[in-house]
């Protein structure tokens, strides 16, 4: 949604002086000075360096041990990370927006950066997105606006045999940031709110959404897929889940069309072949092998359904349909951003 600009009102001494004044033509102008402008929200101290590769090594054996990567978006009340992130990603965040919202430059999706910075003093968490936007316009020089346009839309709908979904028995908990951090654990920031991340001793990732739910990532290796299942999440919750997953891999933007109500226990599969295809959309994977006995194919275009990729026919099997249709989605256009940062 966008947001009005701020109206300053008219002070009640003024409207007095404009119903009283008899005593000849002075200058209200002269007399009430004008409204000071509200001062430009910014960490007092930042840096930003280019993200090092992951040594995938390191990290494995850190896993193993017990200790977590730090990675993506942290803000407390004294300081605000960003680490390993794309800028598109950092874009999105400073815009309150999701990443598959922003339209930029392709290398965006790929140029990563840790930022560190200071929160000021009378500041509070929900000012970091303002910060972060005044620091990426004052270090990349960004320059964006936003568009409402009609655009093709995945619509999540009940099946014609009606849903096969298991409602939830318990009730989803917000998740206490502040809460000591146990081994094989870690918290980073997302869209609306903390994410608890917990990895179990069989390799299988549990992220805790909080009120939205939590999802169980477990790694199929005898099906070739990855396997997420959501506890106690919503219609809406599911249909951003699948959005973040098909529109980053040149799929659509998924609607929640079911009016269906309440929280469900939810599970799709997504194929090793899919995940390979959203790789190389953000350039995490090297392309598929072309000439002789290869393909230069990504694989099935996630916004087809006629494609069957496995993700569609996990829906299907939940008595689910996405249905392609035409809907207002809000978009960042980023019409000017630098490759590299201003120097620290």
């Amino acid at each position: 949604m966008k947001k009005l600009p701020t109206l300053f009102p008219i002070p009640a001494s003024i409207l007095l002086l404009i119903v009283a004044s008899v005593s000849g033509p002075r200058s209200l102008a002269a007399q009430a000075p004008a409204p000071k402008p509200t001062p430009k929200l910014a960490f007092e101290v930042a840096t930003i360096k280019p993200s090092p590769p992951l040594d995938m090594q390191k990290v494995a054996a850190d896993v193993q041990a017990g200790k977590m990567p730090r990675l993506g978006p942290r803000v407390t009340a004294s300081r605000a990370e960003y680490i390993y992130m794309p800028l598109n990603d950092l874009i999105a965040l400073a815009y309150n927006m999701r990443n598959y919202q922003v339209t930029g430059p392709d290398w965006t999706h790929t140029e990563r950066f840790d930022i560190a910075a200071t929160m000021p003093e009378s500041a509070g968490k929900d000012d970091a997105p303002a910060m972060l936007r005044a620091l990426l316009e004052d270090r990349f020089k960004l320059q964006a606006h936003k568009e409402t346009q009609e655009h093709k839309v995945l619509a999540l709908l009940v099946g014609k045999s009606g849903p096969k979904l298991k409602p939830s028995a318990a009730e989803a908990q917000p998740v206490d940031p502040d809460a000591p951090l146990q081994p094989n654990e870690l918290v980073m920031d997302g869209p609306e709110g903390p994410i608890r991340i917990t990895r179990k001793g069989d390799g299988s990732m549990v992220f805790n959404l909080g009120k939205r739910g939590i999802v169980t990532q477990t790694i199929d290796a005898q099906n070739q897929a990855v396997r997420l299942e959501s506890s106690m999440v919503t219609m809406s919750g599911f249909a951003e889940t699948l959005s973040t997953i098909l529109a980053r891999m040149g799929g659509r933007l998924v609607v929640d069309e079911t009016e269906l109500k309440g929280n469900y226990e939810v599970a799709v599969e997504i194929s090793f072949a899919d995940l390979m295809a959203l790789a190389r959309a953000q350039g995490d994977a090297p392309p598929p092998p072309s000439g002789p006995g290869g393909s230069a194919s990504t694989g099935p275009v996630a916004s087809d359904p006629g494609g069957a990729p496995s993700i569609y026919q996990s829906v299907k099997q939940l008595g689910l349909d996405l249905e392609e249709r035409k809907a207002p989605v809000e978009q960042l256009i980023v019409d000017h951003v630098e490759k590299t940062p201003t120097e620290n």
